[in-house]
């Protein structure tokens, strides 16, 4: 049997941390057996779809990585299939017209309530032989009476409902729409679906939709139910949360190798094993070992994990991956270094793509200030003639390398017999206007030569005034 899983999100809203967890898991399953993976866009609400959400979801599992294998199918193109299903089951008697208005709806949901019922259609119209005149039908599915329904789910176990407890849903709404429940179970039977992998706030669907293939004459796919992913505080996840469109996190500098491995920890574990590449992912995901436990949220720990995907990414590729984010803020990558050896020299420090960008700005672009506490710190009269010195061995160099640069340095600190350090941070504050930055040598090769020179030539000028006292703060460039 070839294992065919499929995520059918509705485009009644945007791509949101939940489903983005449910069509992994789905996309995992299907690529662990070695299967199909199928997008099914359930557009059947047409008052809330738009083609913006559905342009959004489809945006973001592209940016995921979450290739479908079949689809997108949307249900609006297979209309006349439902009908022809509706009337299959009207047709063999699991189905009926119910001519019930909403004002009767409303006073038998009225009289439930107030006797302490469970609200409920209470099957009236089940034994109706003709139509009634000024209504519009709709179509329910005639649930069996007696019995119960087993779902063996892969994730909750054994869970069993009684057919007692399920009324006669609605197929086939008045104006012809069908109804979630009944449209899912068309799907997924012609689909071919075998695995359904969902959240479990559809398990109680579940036994109804079982109910309905049954009467179809088809054997149900097989269920697993997924734990809801809470906020931190234990609420129900929320944009306070985290839950906002997963192109968010695209824009805040995150990689999509570094939210989905953060979700997959969501409700699965592999052993002590936190951080997984895509393919190990795909190598050891199992469905049986979802924990039924529900999740919780933590912003923090997506960071870290983050930084640790932006760590052990090749450079080459992070630097190509950094340059949309270099655009975004407004520095033009033409202009500086090369975005694969910024990329290198600043991964240990960045925790997300956009922080990187901002971080390597004076690589690029010069800054008016320098940092008045770091200026203040290090630009002492006391460092002026090592800096004179470093300057003109920089200036004299012949390769501007890491190397060449870190030997120059450690040269100049042996002359004026002071440690690197001492030496180092006032030529950091000086070439970056700040005290953070890459290894001295990396920051001064990225940096490069003409802008190195001009910098130290501002700094220096600035310790000399204030040497002579003819300076108060001298942080701006002239």
């Amino acid at each position: 049997m070839t294992v065919r899983t499929r995520f059918a999100p509705s485009p009644t809203g945007v791509l949101h941390i939940g489903s983005v967890r449910t069509a992994l898991f789905c996309w995992l399953w299907a690529r662990h057996k070695g299967g199909k993976f199928v997008l099914r866009i359930e557009d059947t609400d047409r008052q809330r779809s738009t083609e913006e959400n559905v342009a959004a979801i489809l945006e973001g599992m592209a940016w995921l990585g979450l290739d479908a294998d079949e689809g997108p199918f949307y249900q609006t193109d297979r209309l006349e299939r439902y009908r022809e299903v509706g009337e299959q089951l009207l047709a063999s008697g699991d189905a009926y017209y119910c001519y019930c208005t909403k004002e009767e709806l409303a006073e038998l949901r009225e009289q439930q309530m107030t006797a302490g019922e469970k609200t409920r259609y209470d099957g009236r119209c089940r034994s109706r032989s003709g139509p009634r005149e000024g209504v519009d039908p709709v179509i329910r599915f005639k649930n069996p009476l007696q019995g119960e329904v087993v779902v063996n789910d892969s994730v909750r176990g054994r869970v069993v409902f009684r057919n007692t407890e399920l009324d006669d849903l609605i197929m086939v709404r008045s104006d012809g729409m069908p109804t979630y429940n009944f449209s899912v179970v068309v799907d997924d039977h012609d689909m071919k679906i075998t695995h359904v992998i969902r959240g479990d706030d559809h398990l109680n669907n579940t036994p109804r939709q079982m109910n309905m293939l049954s009467a179809l004459g088809v054997t149900p796919p097989a269920y697993a139910h997924l734990p809801m992913i809470l906020g931190a505080d234990g609420a129900k996840l929320s944009k306070r949360h985290g839950a906002v469109d997963v192109r968010d996190y695209r824009k805040q500098g995150y990689l999509p190798e570094a939210l989905i491995n953060y979700l997959v920890r969501l409700g699965w574990s592999y052993g002590d094993q936190e951080i997984f590449s895509v393919n190990e992912m795909i190598q050891l995901f199992d469905i049986a070992a979802v924990n039924q436990s529900a999740s919780a949220f933590n912003a923090e720990k997506l960071v870290w994990l983050n930084q640790q995907h932006i760590i052990a990414m090749a450079p080459e590729e992070l630097g190509e991956r950094l340059v949309p984010y270099l655009l975004q803020a407004d520095i033009d990558p033409a202009t500086g270094p090369d975005p694969i050896a910024v990329a290198k020299g600043f991964r240990e420090r960045a925790e997300t793509l956009v922080q990187m960008a901002e971080s390597c700005r004076y690589c690029y672009q010069d800054f008016d200030e320098i940092d008045a506490k770091a200026a203040k710190k290090n630009l002492r009269p006391v460092i002026l003639e090592p800096m004179k010195d470093i300057r003109s061995r920089f200036e004299a160099l012949d390769d501007w390398t890491e190397a060449a640069l870190s030997n120059a340095i450690e040269a100049s600190a042996v002359a004026h017999d002071i440690n690197m350090g001492k030496l180092g941070q006032p030529i950091r504050v000086a070439v970056t206007g700040g005290s953070v930055s890459p290894p001295l040598d990396v920051t001064v090769s990225l940096v490069g030569r003409e802008r190195t020179l001009a910098r130290l030539d501002h700094a220096i000028k600035l310790i000399q005034k204030r040497a002579t006292g003819s300076g108060n703060q001298g942080i701006q460039r002239p």
